[in-house]
């Protein structure tokens, strides 16, 4: 009889897909172009923006489930500049969501600091807030 039902209870953690699983932060940063989920498996480091280039937030998340909003900041200082917000119209085992721009501001960027601001809210409840080490745009 126990042997039945650890095998049952194997059975059900085996078959449990991987969204099922808590979401967790793959990858939080700033680069200075759009980037690919292949871009960040990589592994490798992305070029920081500098004030004359262009400067994107982005954001790669695990085991999101439908109706999950993400939304990622582009901040500097405490203001924040550009941001993008999605909702979920289905489960994700891998997200990327990204917020900034592709272009200069004239004149570059303002000086600052500057990070990337996540938050992923699940039923109306913060599930993730988290934010990339502030870096300035020399």
């Amino acid at each position: 009889m126990l042997t039945r039902v650890l095998c049952a209870l194997m059975l059900a953690v085996v078959s449990v897909p991987a969204w099922a699983e808590d979401a967790k932060v793959l990858a939080l940063g700033l680069t200075d172009h759009e980037v690919t989920q292949e871009d960040l498996e990589k592994g490798a480091a992305l070029p920081a923006p500098h004030f004359n280039t262009p400067a994107i937030a982005y954001a790669s998340i695990a085991n999101l489930k439908k109706g999950d909003v993400v939304e990622i900041i582009l901040v500097n200082d405490d203001r924040p500049l550009l941001h993008n917000t999605e909702t979920l119209d289905e489960d994700q085992a891998k997200y990327l969501l990204q917020a900034g721009k592709r272009g200069v501001p004239a004149g570059g960027w303002p000086e600052g600091r500057y990070h990337a601001a996540l938050t992923v809210t699940r039923d109306g409840k913060p599930l993730i807030e988290q934010s990339s080490p502030p870096i300035p745009f020399d």
